[in-house]
C-alpha cells in the first residue's frame, strides 16, 4: 500500500493593510470641514435666536411690572429699583445671561385736560433692549434692539422682520 501524502504548501500571511491610505486621510477631513461649514452658522444663528428670546422675555416681564407699579402708584417710574431690580441698577443695566441691556426706560407723565373741551394724555412708557457692546450678541444684525411701549407696541430693528415672533 502506498500513501500518498499530500503536503499542503504552507503560504504566507496575506498582508494587512495599517491604518489609513493618505487619500482617504484627504477625503475624510474634506467632508468633515464641509460639514462643519454647513453646521457651526447655524448653530450660531440658533444661538443669537434664543438669546432674543431672553430679551424679549426680560421686556415683557419689564411691562409687566410697570403695570403693577402703575396699578398702585397711579403713575410709571423710570427707576428700576421701584420695580423691583436692584436698587443700584441704572441705566443700562443687563438682564438674563447678560447678553442685552436695558439701554432705555422712557416714562411720559398724565397731562390733565387743560379745559372741559381738551382730552389730555395718558401716562406712558417705552422700554428698549439692545445687545451688550462687548458680547457676542452685538454680532446679531437681525434684530439689532426690541421695543415695548405702555399700548402693547413691540418694535425692533434690524435685518429681521420676525424678531418678536
Amino acid at each position: 500500500m502506498n500513501k500518498t501524502v499530500l503536503l499542503r504548501r504552507v503560504q504566507p500571511p496575506a498582508r494587512r493593510q495599517r491604518g489609513f491610505s493618505l487619500i482617504e486621510l484627504v477625503i475624510a477631513m474634506v467632508i468633515a470641514s464641509i460639514l462643519a461649514a454647513i453646521a457651526i452658522p447655524s448653530y450660531n444663528s440658533y444661538i443669537m435666536r434664543s438669546r432674543r428670546t431672553e430679551a424679549k422675555s426680560a421686556l415683557l416681564n419689564l411691562a409687566s411690572l410697570e403695570e403693577r407699579f402703575f396699578s398702585t402708584n397711579n403713575t410709571y417710574s423710570s427707576t428700576p429699583g421701584d420695580l423691583g431690580y436692584a436698587t443700584t441698577a441704572t441705566l443700562p443695566f443687563p438682564v438674563g445671561s447678560g447678553y442685552y441691556n436695558i439701554t432705555a426706560l422712557t416714562v411720559t407723565a398724565a397731562v390733565a385736560p387743560a379745559n372741559s373741551t381738551s382730552a389730555g394724555t395718558p401716562a406712558t412708557y417705552i422700554i428698549t433692549a439692545a445687545p451688550r457692546p462687548t458680547s457676542t450678541q452685538a454680532n446679531d444684525l437681525g434684530c439689532t434692539s426690541f421695543t415695548i411701549s405702555s399700548g402693547g407696541v413691540q418694535t425692533s430693528t434690524g435685518s429681521s422682520t420676525t424678531c418678536w415672533q
